[in-house]
């Protein structure tokens, strides 16, 4: 039995409850016609939504709402005594710096998201009066306890741990997972989705929704608004599928992403993990195409996007030619450089996937290890308050100060000590300014989604002039930053000139700071220059134009698209069509199939009429007598058209009398049980099978769970049992492995599903089509009616020549009712679908039962 929290919890996902009492009142908007003839379907449920005044303008510009969990807002109360708040930019927050890259004469941006600050229920119409005209911001309001539960609880006890790659293996390791947790998250994400409504025109505006936060966000939006142009980015890592798999709503919160028309990562290792479990917990496969990496989701293409975000370079550098910063780096530099000494420089949040503790034991192994640097070399640890609470942040600190305790009695002398930490709040031209006069830079966290700090090292250290002079360098001098970074940090794939370690390895990291003590000032140089040519033209207004353009991109087909929304609570997706491919309906095809007289059917067995994932292969008996009930139709003339041997097909279809058949894809044909069988085409000694046969031994011998079948004329390896991610990769290996070793011979190698097959040249399941209707009109009879259905790539052939023929009118009358339908909503040449093998076999029921009840009894001759 469903439990009632539970229940209440796909109450909420669904949407069909009462509104937040914090979210106003919405009015409705009318259907909107997107192409002719055509109408929107965003609003079949009536839908509720407001265009706000702001969306209404004299100059029409592109709009995009940004939605996070804070808004790029501070706010303030009034001090002079009178009530209410004063608002202004943060402008150190990456959704208001992302504006440069957007263009404002282009594109108006409108925020959601919450304020740092509690604001009293009878101040919030206020404060989203004020919010609203003078900054577009939509503040969302959360009562106090449901925010500790969605923030402190969901979001940094469960997800932002396990995507940090920590698993839940006790109470005190990220926490157990928690039901009543995730139904606020839920709920929060629900309060989110209405706020968005209040102000977005669906057909025309853009959303791009922020962080792990608001991954279920996507659904509601889609529920709402099929057509919604939705951007997700995800600023934190993504964790391997085995990590990911230990979460129990994992699958829905992928289904929420697969949502979202663009999903975007910051290095491509955390967009494989997300693929990879997509394929593995979904069994949805990605391809790239002309550089894109995309997944088909119910006829929908999302697009994966990946690419780091970068800093504000106008900002930084404004901070620069500040007074305060070079006033700073001249107390620096009198503090190190002057006395000898040389700095180097962490800033780090004090939390647990920082290391800020190993990075300390490896400045205190570097000064066992090289005692020549004891009294020259200090490092500064710049600790930022975590922003988490708990046990685990008490424990870091604790770790934290007694190591630096234990450096500084042990090596420290007077005027000089090891290691500084420096816990108060810094502005951000002092932390500008230790970047300035710091030699080397070391972020060595254990895991982290990106961390902007090398990019803001490597900008600092190019300095200006009146720096310069500060640290008396010539201007025309070549600037120099040593770096050294994590490699399990996001940033670190583009700093191809740092010196990369494992954190965990406190000798390598020691090593490393040695090295960039050590290394020669061109040397230096080089590093620098490199890493800067990088930084400043990869900065946070380039990472945001590109986004949006890939989202425009991969939304411009939406209107020419047909949607509608299935499944219920956070399974929801929307089945999206183009215009000339739509669902085989069974009142259609029955209707069409009673006023015809002469018929051709042609089904292909696998994944069509028995389902793929089946270990027995072999037909049912309902599946026996349904054909047979179609082949003694004097009207019919019914193909099972199959991968399979001619042996294989003989043994299951051998009470099937009237029944034809074609097997290994055509190559041989039989068109009833008393016939012999035809070659459709040349096929030459299969001598090249002791060349290809070794090599698919080999793959089979290394890939656990894969076969080989061996058939009269083509040899399959088979790699449905096995992972299917490595499974894939060898597949492609040995395609290229065989291409390569039968290239002098008359085969053609291709990759069908979960297989490579090695085949005879010419053979196709198009050949049998076309022999099955050239047959029929040899013997005078013009087929009024044809149904050919089939699941993979192979079938595709099938389509095509009944598709041509359709066209030309060779084969059958232009008049003819022609269903070509392929098993799934993908890219097909046919022009219908049905969903699986479940509603094929209700189909060719239903047509094996209308030919029951016909009176003919004769038989095809």
């Amino acid at each position: 039995m469903v439990s009632r929290s539970y229940s209440n919890l796909l109450d909420l996902a669904s949407g069909e409850f009462p509104s937040s009492s914090f979210t106003r009142m919405t009015r409705q908007i009318p259907r909107i016609m997107t192409v002719a003839g055509i109408i929107s379907d965003i609003d079949d449920e009536r839908s509720e939504s407001v265009c706000s005044d702001i969306s209404s303008s004299s100059v029409q510009h592109d709009r995009l709402i940004i939605v996070a969990n804070q808004l790029p807002i501070k706010a303030q109360r009034k001090t002079d005594g009178s009530r209410g708040w004063t608002f202004s930019w943060d402008k150190n927050s990456l959704l208001l710096q992302l504006k440069d890259g957007l263009g404002d004469d282009e594109i108006d941006v409108i925020y959601v998201g919450c304020l740092k600050e509690d604001i009293h229920p009878n101040e919030q119409d206020e404060v989203s009066q004020t919010l609203l005209e003078n900054f577009k911001c939509v503040p969302t309001f959360l009562p106090p306890e449901l925010f500790t539960r969605f923030y402190h609880g969901f979001c940094k006890q469960h997800l932002w741990p396990l995507f940090h790659y920590m698993l839940p293996l006790s109470p005190d390791l990220g926490g157990r997972f928690n039901r009543s947790l995730w139904q606020a998250y839920v709920s929060v994400n629900k309060i989110f989705a209405d706020k968005i409504m209040e102000v977005i025109n669906p057909e025309d505006d853009y959303v791009w929704i922020h962080d792990y936060h608001l991954m279920v966000l996507p659904t509601f939006l889609r529920k709402r608004f099929n057509r919604v142009k939705l951007g997700f980015f995800l600023h934190s890592p993504f964790p391997s599928s085995e990590i990911y798999k230990t979460l129990p709503v994992r699958e829905e919160l992928l289904r929420a992403l697969l949502n979202s028309d663009l999903i975007g990562f910051h290095t491509f290792d955390y967009a494989r993990h997300f693929l990879s479990c997509c394929s593995r917990l979904l069994g949805i496969s990605y391809e790239s195409k002309r550089g894109y990496i995309s997944l088909e989701y119910y006829g929908r293409t999302v697009t994966i996007k990946i690419l780091p975000v970068g800093i504000h370079m106008n900002q930084l550098q404004s901070v620069l030619n500040l007074p305060e910063t070079e006033s700073k780096v001249c107390e620096l530099m009198k503090q190190f450089q002057n006395q000898g000494k040389t700095m180097l420089l962490g800033v780090d949040d004090l939390d647990i996937f920082k290391g800020i503790s190993l990075k300390l034991l490896a400045m205190e192994q570097l000064l066992i290890q090289h005692p020549e640097w004891q009294g020259k070399v200090v490092l500064v640890q710049i600790a930022n308050p975590a922003r988490g609470t708990g046990k685990d942040v008490k424990e870091v600190k604790t770790e934290t100060y007694s190591t630096v305790k234990r450096i500084n009695e042990t090596f420290g002398r007077p005027g000089y000590e090891p290691v500084i930490l420096i816990e108060e709040p810094l502005k951000f031209y002092e932390r500008v300014a230790y970047y300035v006069a710091a030699e080397c830079c070391l972020v060595t966290a254990v895991r982290d989604g990106m961390n902007l700090i090398p990019y803001e090292y490597v900008i600092s250290r190019q300095g200006n002039e009146r720096l310069d002079k500060v640290l008396g360098l010539d201007p025309s001098t070549p600037k120099k930053s040593m770096l050294v970074v994590s490699e399990f940090i996001g940033c670190s794939p583009s700093l191809s000139g740092a010196v990369r370690v494992n954190p965990w390895n406190i000798d390598a990291v020691a090593d490393a700071m040695d090295y960039s003590l050590e290394l020669s000032e061109p040397e230096k140089q080089m590093r620098h220059e490199k890493h800067y040519k990088y930084v400043s033209s990869h900065d946070v207004g380039y990472w945001a134009h590109s986004f949006f353009q890939d989202l425009e991109r991969t939304c411009k087909d939406h209107v020419r698209r047909r949607c509608w929304g299935i499944g219920f609570g956070l399974s929801f997706r929307v089945v999206a069509l183009d215009l000339s491919f739509r669902k085989l309906s069974m009142e259609h095809i029955v209707s069409a199939y009673k006023r015809t007289t002469t018929r051709a059917i042609l089904l292909d067995y696998d994944g069509t009429l028995m389902p793929q994932s089946s270990i027995d292969k072999s037909p049912t008996s309902s599946t026996i007598e349904m054909l047979n009930t179609l082949c003694r139709d004097k009207n019919n003339m019914v193909f099972v058209v199959s991968a399979k041997s001619r042996t294989t097909l003989v043994e299951w279809f051998a009470d099937c009398e009237k029944l034809g058949l074609a097997a290994e894809h055509g190559c041989f044909l039989r068109l009833k049980r008393d016939e012999e069988w035809e070659t459709c085409v040349q096929v030459e000694e299969c001598g090249w099978k002791q060349n290809a046969r070794p090599v698919m031994t080999l793959y089979t011998e290394t890939t656990d769970g894969s076969t080989i079948e061996d058939k009269e004329t083509a040899l399959v390896w088979s790699y449905e049992d096995a992972d299917p991610d490595f499974g894939s990769c060898q597949a492609k290996e040995l395609l290229d492995h065989l291409e390569s070793v039968l290239a002098n011979e008359p085969v053609t190698v291709k990759r069908g599903q979960s297989s490579v097959e090695v085949k005879p040249q010419g053979v196709s399941k198009g050949l049998v089509a076309k022999r099955l209707l050239t047959t029929m009109q040899e013997r005078g009879m013009i087929p009024d009616f044809v149904l050919c259905i089939g699941d993979d790539r192979s079938d595709e052939d099938m389509f095509e020549v009944i598709t041509s023929s359709v066209a030309s009118g060779e084969l059958f009358s232009q008049k003819a009712e022609v269903f070509a339908c392929t098993v799934g909503n993908k890219p097909s040449k046919a022009k219908y679908y049905l969903d699986d093998t479940v509603e094929i076999a209700r189909l060719m029921q239903g047509l094996a039962s209308v030919s029951e009840q016909s009176d003919n009894v004769f038989v095809f001759a």
